[in-house]
This record gives structure tokens, sequence and C-alpha cells, in this order.
């Protein structure tokens, strides 16, 4: 991939969503702004800490590195590493506000997100790669241009929402992208047979996507914050109060499965366990969503 920035087409808005703002109840909403308000307000973080500092800050993605099977935590302070039994360690002691984080292949990560401040770069990292677990990243598209919040690959293709348009978009080859929908999203999971996406909305409202038209259909069902689907095709979702529930029919019935400790900030799910965290705290499940316990 040759790192240059990729120009998105001037595509009319399409699938727009509308928003039934009064369907929630007031204490929902109120935990989806606070959700919404963790992260970055003003695009880049206001200081980076001292070299010394292991501080982790809000996590805002997870994933498992399939080469050693262990925890990366992206967060506002910078990504960390998470080995059993020992303390996480920040990765080549960088402070990069990592946004958006997804695991690819062995140590091999995407990620969005805004810059260590001792580095010389745009406040909007667009979309970046890492090939070597984190040690270094090189801009592969949109650097100056996007901030992508979901990163959520599905075989061939890759859906990335850009929270300065409010776009889901959609690229093969990670240089050219094109526009799926606008709308307000916190989550996006593909589906086993991937011909349509299930999100959940700023207001955590499920909905369907169709990635060809982006036309889009709300599910009903419970408030929803994250969504991930696991190996085998099951789809699990969180509730804002930490709520764990799964759907084996893409989001058309739901089974309480466990909870978490607290409000989520992310989700991911793999062939080594189920992975969830809080604003600060990381918790593992090896029982589909039954049981969680503490992993950071």
């Amino acid at each position: 991939m040759s790192g240059r920035h990729a120009r998105l087409p001037d595509t009319p808005h399409i699938g727009v969503l509308a928003m039934n703002r009064t369907s929630l109840v007031t204490a929902t909403l109120a935990l989806t702004t606070t959700l919404l308000g963790v992260g970055c307000s003003k695009g880049t973080p206001s200081a980076s800490p001292s070299a010394d500092d292991t501080e982790v800050g809000h996590i805002h993605g997870l994933g498992i590195d399939p080469a050693d099977d262990t925890l990366y935590v992206a967060t506002h302070f910078g990504l960390f590493h998470v080995k059993d039994d020992q303390e996480p360690s920040r990765v080549a002691d960088r402070f990069q506000d990592t946004m958006a984080f997804t695991v690819v292949g062995p140590g091999n990560f995407l990620g969005s997100g805004h810059p260590d401040l001792r580095e010389d770069l745009p406040s909007h990292l667009g979309l970046i790669e890492s090939t070597d677990a984190g040690q270094t990243w090189k801009p592969v598209a949109l650097q100056g241009e996007a901030d992508f919040h979901i990163l959520e690959p599905a075989g061939d293709v890759l859906y990335a929402y850009d929270a300065t348009s409010g776009r889901l978009l959609r690229t093969e080859d990670r240089g050219t992208f094109e526009a799926v929908l606008t709308a307000p999203l916190l989550s996006v999971a593909a589906t086993e047979t991937q011909d349509q996406l299930i999100a959940t909305t700023d207001q955590a409202q499920l909905i369907t996507i169709n990635p060809e038209t982006g036309e889009t259909r709300k599910l009903g069902g419970p408030t929803t914050t994250y969504l991930d689907t696991a190996p085998d095709g099951t789809l699990a979702g969180i509730a804002p109060d930490g709520t764990v529930r799964i759907s084996t029919d893409d989001g058309q019935s739901w089974t309480e499965a466990g909870s978490i400790d607290g409000q989520p900030a992310a989700f991911t799910i793999s062939e080594q366990g189920w992975y969830a965290a809080t604003e600060t705290t990381v918790f593992r499940s090896t029982d589909a969503g039954a049981t969680w316990a503490r992993v950071l």
C-alpha cells in the first residue's frame, strides 16, 4: 500500500437514518451521552504524559494478535500490550491516541486517531497500519482528513466510520473509499454471510445496513452500544449498563448471557475469547459472555 491520500467520491448522502430520539428512556440517553463524551473532544490529547507514566487512560479498542495470542489495548494514551500475569506495557513509548483499532493478521494492525504530540503529524491520522505489532505505523489513506472511530474488516472489505463527516465508508484496497451511508454510529459488525451489516446508532438503537445500497432498517430489540460477531457466526452485543446478549438470527431476537462490571467502552471477540472494556478496565470471557474475569 502506497500511503497516498485517497479522495472520497462526491457521493450524495445515501441511506440517511431518521432518528427517533424519544424512543429511549432518559437513563439510557444519559449513559450513551457519557459514552460518546469519552475520548477526543478536540482532536488531540491536551498533553503527553511523562515517559514513565503507565496510565492506560480511556480505552478505545481491543485486539488479540494471533502471532502470540496476547491482548493489545488501544487507548487515549497509547497502545498497550497485555501479557498473562504481567503489568501492561506501552508499545514503543508512543502516546498516540488510537481511536479505532483492529487486528487483521499476525502483528498486522489497522488504526486511526491522533498522534503523539511529540510527532509532527496532522491531528487526524486517517487510516494507519502497523506490520510489527504496533512498534511502527505508516499512513495508508486519508491522513489529515479522516478520524475513524470504527474499523470493521469483513473478508476482503474494510468498513470504516469517519467521525469527522459522520460517514460509513467501504474500501477493498484501503486506498479508495466509497460512502455507504451517513448516520451517527457507535459500532458495526458484519454478519456471517457478509450480505448485511448490523450496527448501533448513537442512541444505542440496533439497525441493519445494506452495504451495497446504504439502506437501513431498525431492528428494535434491546438498547445496545457495541457489537461483534463470534467465529461461529453468533452476534453479541453489550448494553449501556454492561449487560451482554447474544443473537443467533442476525439480531432478530436476543438472549441475555451475562454482564460486565460497568459501562462498556470497547468489545471484541476472537478465537482466544471474548474481551470487553469499560473506560479503564478490560474483562475476558471464555464461556461466550456468561462470566467475565478482569485481565487489566
